[in-house]
């Protein structure tokens, strides 16, 4: 029996957040496949092939050096998800950008899983602080600004936030955030439609599915080594803006009727890596 094992952070849960992972893992177990979750870089499990889904911007070398002894790894080589890593559009102090900017979380997700995994004390102490020196923000709340100069001072002396150059698609009067979700040879694009200028597909009003993945986008998830994930990008007077990447994508707040057979597609792209790597 092909026996598949997913490694996640000692301190996370699976089922915690409405990630597509254990949505694949009951899809495969009712195909037969053995499907065991690794709580932690403890007990090695031997497996046929190892996926990494620790939510973490960065991933510690305990979960690293855990995952490397398995011959076959998927995600393996996503290590570093921050703004700071892929963003083309980052700015510093002494830039001379006169158009507007946002202000988000060098770490992906507003630094939420930070905090939850790794600094919770740290994060409680942060709490009573104002918002431009504190390590996270919810996405919903990241900060747009007509100017640099509108950028609070503090902001540009903490480490745990960026700004960027803010890059917007919008079409008849609303902002556009396109989702590319792929896992193997299998992938799902969208267009989410949304009236605030930070585009999410939580807040979507409408979802426009579309075939068209630019050729940039692939050629950076074949750089970055990515065998699963999600990127959010938009296209702004023919230039691909790249806004996140994600290696343990969820489903947020979005129905599962509605995604049930994105999900299942996506669960497919376990085949390409199976015929790859050779079968169990």
């Amino acid at each position: 029996m092909y026996h598949i094992a997913i490694l996640v952070h000692h301190n996370d849960k699976l089922d915690k957040v409405r990630y597509f992972m254990p949505e694949f893992a009951k899809i495969w177990r009712e195909s037969g496949l053995k499907v065991t979750i690794l709580q932690g870089p403890s007990e090695f499990v031997p497996a046929d092939l190892a996926i990494l889904h620790v939510d973490l911007t960065i991933v510690d070398r305990e979960h690293l050096h855990f995952i490397r002894k398995y011959p076959r790894v998927l995600n393996g080589k996503c290590t570093n998800i921050s703004k700071r890593f892929f963003s083309k559009n980052i700015l510093c102090m002494q830039d001379h950008y006169l158009g507007p900017v946002i202000v988000k979380t060098d770490a992906n997700c507003g630094g939420l899983q930070e905090a939850a995994l790794v600094n919770r004390y740290k994060i409680f102490l942060q709490s009573y602080l104002p918002w431009s020196f504190q390590t996270k923000l919810l996405p919903q709340n990241y900060r747009v600004y007509n100017s640099m100069k509108d950028v609070p001072y503090a902001v540009w002396f903490n480490k745990n936030f960026v700004v960027e150059k803010f890059k917007a698609e919008k079409k008849e009067g609303l902002y556009c955030c396109r989702n590319w979700v792929f896992f193997g040879d299998k992938e799902t694009n969208a267009i989410n439609y949304v009236e605030h200028a930070i585009a999410k597909a939580d807040f979507a009003v409408k979802r426009e599915v579309i075939s068209e993945v630019p050729n940039e986008l692939r050629k950076i998830r074949a750089d970055l080594g990515f065998d699963f994930g999600k990127f959010d990008y938009a296209i702004v007077n023919g230039e691909v803006v790249l806004y996140d990447i994600n290696k343990t994508p969820s489903l947020g707040n979005l129905p599962m009727e509605r995604f049930l057979p994105n999900v299942k597609l996506l669960s497919q792209g376990l085949h390409y890596y199976r015929e790859n790597y050779g079968k169990g």
